[in-house]
């Protein structure tokens, strides 16, 4: 290339903060259409409809975008920059953004084709109105894979010049077309069906936005870049060795999602939504403090030959993540039904509705330490050409949540939420109950974290093998474990105090004691990450 592309860019530290920052106006945009979705769906048959429907475009994008493309492209492009290849590295990525646009453009086709055998798969348990819905809606849901998967291909280009903030705040793009549309609905007071209809094809125009102005950067950064379908160059055939396990990895963690969604399918009507729901907010925490920490850190480590600095940048992104992860878990178990109020409880979806998703919340939040230190885990294990052990060790993490959710759904799909409290009994049991939200999703999501603790263990080990002085993710845990204890009591007594405000007070207020405490305690017990809260307030305050 005639103009090589510079590498200057954010440091890991700015990185991770860059990272941070995109991911919390995305999820906060998520938040708020999860929240109107909510308002205008609740948890009806058109929200489990839609909720099936999403679920092909995000199989798509997570089997063949950000992670699998995170785990192969940017290492090896990384990489190549690094030693001063940018022509080589040019020709790289553009073979892949070639080869990538012909595979999710063929399969997204193979969707919209299929789409009815495919909702058969995906949700075996709903009645003939749910399944017709769900079959006309992946039809447009699909249409926009192709526009979401190229956009992973974006993130891996910026993240490898270190342009960390658009490719983290572009879905805010996504979200914002479906906001528009939700918005719409409720104005214009659209029956669900319609609603429902309308979302997809919003998400569709999301998806053009999410990938338009990241291509705009990308081509700015490196503007001799061109697509190509150059299967044998020699930087593309070691990206596809490694794509090749990492998606099957990230297959395995798709089967997951798709065991979690047809076991729903069985349960109670409205248990897919409100897994999505649940799902939304613990994926909050997980991607502003794991997934911000790791693709920060996955082009370094990916320049780095010595295992013991490897182990170094490791050992310390892993301690970062506890830290934050840790009392987010206890947050959402002490006062998780405030958040879940304050989010989503107006329109239609009511007490019950909010106690369900808080559950679910709590019980997935039980495995979310360990989810999100084994992020950091993978990287590790990525940035060495590692794709394959990961892989293996996600597709045990699969088994165990599927067995172990499948031994729990039913009980506790026996109790039900009616009017704030909790009941037990066949769902035909008086004239409510027969409406009233039951707990079948609080036993998958159980299920989930079982085996997020066990795939943490067994990463570990793995990870050890590329960096033998790696520090014990448990030891790091344990050290934060009578801060977090401490943080669980004051926020379940703040809970109480604040239970006769509206929860839009009551939820912050809460959880703002709760973080004052965890973090004074963490000082106090000379926890070195307490600075990376009290450091900025100093600062500030000494300015």
């Amino acid at each position: 290339m005639e103009d090589a592309p510079s590498l200057d860019g954010d440091t890991p530290a700015q990185g991770a903060r860059s990272v941070a920052s995109g991911i919390l106006w995305s999820r906060l945009a998520g938040l708020l259409r999860e929240s109107l979705l909510r308002s205008v769906l609740a948890l009806g048959p058109a929200a489990d409809a839609f909720a099936a429907a999403l679920r092909i475009p995000n199989v798509l994008q997570n089997l063949l975008g950000e992670g699998s493309l995170s785990a192969s492209f940017i290492p090896v492009y990384s990489r190549l920059l690094g030693e001063g290849r940018e022509e080589e590295a040019g020709k790289v990525a553009g073979a892949v953004a070639g080869l990538m646009a012909v595979l999710s453009g063929s399969l997204a086709l193979f969707g919209i084709i299929f789409a009815r055998p495919l909702t058969s798969l995906l949700a075996p348990g709903f009645d003939e109105a749910r399944h017709e819905m769900t079959v006309d809606l992946i039809r447009v849901t699909t249409a926009g894979v192709g526009f979401l998967v190229l956009s992973a291909w974006c993130l891996g280009v910026l993240n490898s010049h270190r342009r960390f903030f658009l490719p983290y705040v572009a879905p805010v793009l996504w979200n914002a077309a479906q906001i528009v549309v939700l918005a719409a609905a409720l104005v214009g007071d659209w029956d669900p069906t319609g609603a429902a209809r309308a979302l997809a094809w919003g998400l569709v125009v999301g998806g053009f936005l999410q990938f338009a102005v990241q291509a705009v950067a990308v081509r700015r950064l490196v503007p001799d870049l061109r697509p190509s379908l150059a299967h044998s160059d020699p930087g593309v055939v070691e990206v596809r060795r490694r794509f090749v396990p990492a998606m099957m990895g990230r297959g395995v963690v798709q089967v997951s999602g798709y065991v979690d969604l047809v076991l729903a399918s069985l349960l109670a009507t409205g248990a897919v939504a409100a897994l999505l729901s649940a799902q939304a907010l613990y994926l909050l925490p997980l991607s502003l403090f794991a997934m911000s920490v790791a693709a920060a850190e996955l082009p370094e480590m990916s320049r780095v030959v010595d295992p013991s600095v490897l182990a170094s940048r490791a050992s310390d992104a892993l301690r970062r993540t506890a830290f934050f992860t840790l009392f987010s878990g206890v947050a959402y178990v002490a006062v998780g039904e405030l958040v879940v109020e304050a989010l989503f409880g107006w329109g239609a979806f009511d007490a019950d509705d909010a106690r369900v998703v808080w559950l679910v919340l709590a019980a997935y939040s039980l495995g979310l330490p360990a989810t999100s230190v084994s992020r950091v885990l993978q990287g590790t294990c990525h940035s060495v050409g590692d794709t394959s052990g990961p892989a293996r060790i996600a597709g045990i993490r699969v088994a165990v949540a599927a067995v172990v959710g499948l031994v729990l759904m039913f009980q506790f799909d026996e109790v039900h939420v009616l009017d704030g409290a909790f009941g037990s009994g066949p769902i035909g049991f008086g004239e409510q109950a027969g409406l009233a939200p039951h707990l079948g999703a609080v036993g998958l999501a159980l299920g989930s974290a079982v085996a997020a603790w066990i795939e943490l263990g067994l990463l570990t080990g793995r990870a050890r093998s590329a960096a033998p002085d790696l520090h014990s993710p448990a030891g790091a845990l344990g050290s934060m474990a009578v801060p977090a204890a401490l943080a669980f009591l004051v926020g379940s007594a703040a809970k109480l105090v604040v239970g006769g405000l509206p929860a839009v007070l009551g939820a912050p207020l809460a959880l703002g004691v709760s973080g004052l405490v965890y973090v004074a305690a963490s000082f106090r017990m000379h926890v070195p990450e307490a600075h990376l809260v009290l450091g900025p307030i100093r600062r500030r305050l000494w300015r």
